[in-house]
């Protein structure tokens, strides 16, 4: 149960994250863990600090060397080179109160997101003698939440470099694999009729071409947002109907990937109907899954021909996490039984 709520919860950060960025609020709290060193944030401009915009510039300045000499430690000598050399993170970003909330909001959710991940730490022990796997995955989750929330201040310290924050966005969804991972595993232990899969293999590969194919397109989805952002800037926020003609081939790739990801979806969806009872859970999975897919070709078509509305851009990143997590889940409902016996 509490692995389930986490994966609830899980989604609800990926809401609250898509709904910082469609709404330009991602420097709503220009100090990280704090937000303008307060734990509960200023709703007016008198609340501000006295001299804060310098002393959060003095601070991210210092906080990007930090990050800089990491990445030149790592070999990365070009991405250390471009923190040091870009004015434009530490650029000050007039108060917003509204901004300010919404980003706050998002820290809230990804906090609590911590306390289950360690929840599930603690009821994992439970399943030790059965499958140890589940307490040391669960582990490996609060450690890399850990670093994803160092992440997110490194995210607000580069004043949302955009390949920060992609990788940002693929540790989320190592976490969500992981947390569904661990779940799935615990639901085995209980039980196993959920899995009659000899002879299906081809299937299962045909699913984790599906799912490769959906994380290509976040990928690609990522980096079409950073170049969003640029254009939205550069018109101010206004004339939405002409940023989709401002994006290159990356809107293109992702255009044509999301008809092969239908296609292949399509073929999943008819190869597991044709194996499985109406009534198993792989075919309730691959129906839930074929909606979601719909669902998200529609929302691009309504990104892409009517002007490119805020509200769907959160809508399109949710439906994306969603599909991404039924389809991880489809390719471990295809598992053969024999490979879940033991340990």
């Amino acid at each position: 149960m509490v692995n389930r709520i986490t994966i609830v919860i899980l989604y609800i950060v990926i809401l609250a994250g898509g709904v910082v960025r469609s709404t330009g609020s991602g420097m709503g709290c220009p100090d990280w863990p704090k937000c303008f060193n307060r734990l509960v944030p200023p709703t007016h401009v008198s609340q501000l600090p006295a001299d804060y915009e310098q002393e959060y510039i003095d601070g991210r300045a210092k906080k990007n060397e930090r990050f800089a000499n990491y990445l030149e430690k790592l070999g990365f000598k070009d991405l250390a080179s471009k923190i040091r050399n870009d004015d434009s993170i530490l650029e000050h970003e007039e108060f917003n109160a509204a901004k300010t909330w919404t980003e706050y909001i998002n820290r809230l959710a990804g906090a609590t997101v911590g306390v289950f991940l360690l929840l599930c730490v603690v009821f994992s022990t439970a399943y030790w003698r059965f499958r140890k796997r589940i307490f040391f995955f669960s582990l490996v989750n609060v450690v890399l939440v850990v670093f994803q929330a160092w992440m997110g201040s490194v995210v607000v310290s580069t004043n949302l470099t955009p390949w920060v924050i992609t990788i940002h966005m693929v540790l989320a969804l190592v976490i969500l694999l992981i947390a569904i991972y661990t779940y799935f595993q615990a639901r085995v232990v209980r039980d196993r009729g959920i899995l009659f899969n000899q002879g299906s293999a081809w299937i299962k590969w045909l699913a984790v071409l599906v799912l490769f194919v959906t994380f290509i397109q976040v990928i690609i989805g990522t980096d079409i947002r950073e170049s969003i952002d640029m254009i939205s800037a550069s018109y101010e926020g206004t004339n939405r109907n002409l940023w989709v003609d401002q994006l290159g081939d990356s809107y293109i790739w992702h255009r044509e990937l999301a008809l092969v990801s239908f296609v292949l979806t399509l073929f999943l969806f008819f190869a597991v109907r044709s194996r499985f009872a109406g009534d198993s859970e792989q075919s309730r999975m691959i129906n839930l899954m074929m909606i979601l897919v719909v669902l998200q070709i529609i929302s691009g078509l309504v990104l892409g021909y009517m002007g490119m509305p805020a509200y769907m851009q959160t809508v399109h990143l949710v439906l994306a996490t969603l599909t991404f997590g039924a389809q991880y889940y489809i390719i471990l409902l295809l598992t053969k039984t024999s490979q879940y016996i033991g340990h």
